[in-house]
């Protein structure tokens, strides 16, 4: 099958997907530079990570129609949700792993594809006109 194939048949599949793959650029982007100076309550950056991940795994329940591209959209925002905890501790000075962030990460993912079962997952496509 064809990338394009996996899509689900939106208006501009392409853009979506190119959308998509932005969005996880700057989360890697945001995740590796050093972080604001902001004074918010302990651990509330959990809600930041849970939240980034299920708009990042939702957008792909957007986007792709098959449920292997889904698969592998959500085993992939998993791995990377860890291996960004890794290249913050390898690769920064100013940021720290946290296996909390991580499980944060993997459970907004967890979130995002479950609108696969729901009504809004095809939300997008609704839009189509």
């Amino acid at each position: 099958m064809t990338p394009t194939g996996m899509l689900k048949p939106l208006r501009w599949p392409r853009f979506w997907l190119g959308l998509w793959w932005l969005a996880i650029a700057v989360t890697i982007t945001v995740c590796l530079i050093p972080p604001p100076p902001l004074d918010l309550p302990p651990n509330s950056d959990k809600v930041e990570h849970f939240l980034a991940y299920f708009v990042l795994a939702g957008s792909a329940v957007q986007i792709y129609r098959t449920r292997a591209a889904l698969l592998w959209a959500a085993a992939g925002l998993v791995g990377l949700g860890i291996g960004i905890e890794f290249l913050q501790a390898a690769l920064t000075d100013n940021r720290m792993a946290d296996a909390m962030d991580a499980l944060a990460n993997s459970i907004g993912v967890l979130a995002g594809m479950a609108l696969a079962f729901t009504p809004l997952r095809d939300l997008l496509l609704r839009l189509r006109g």
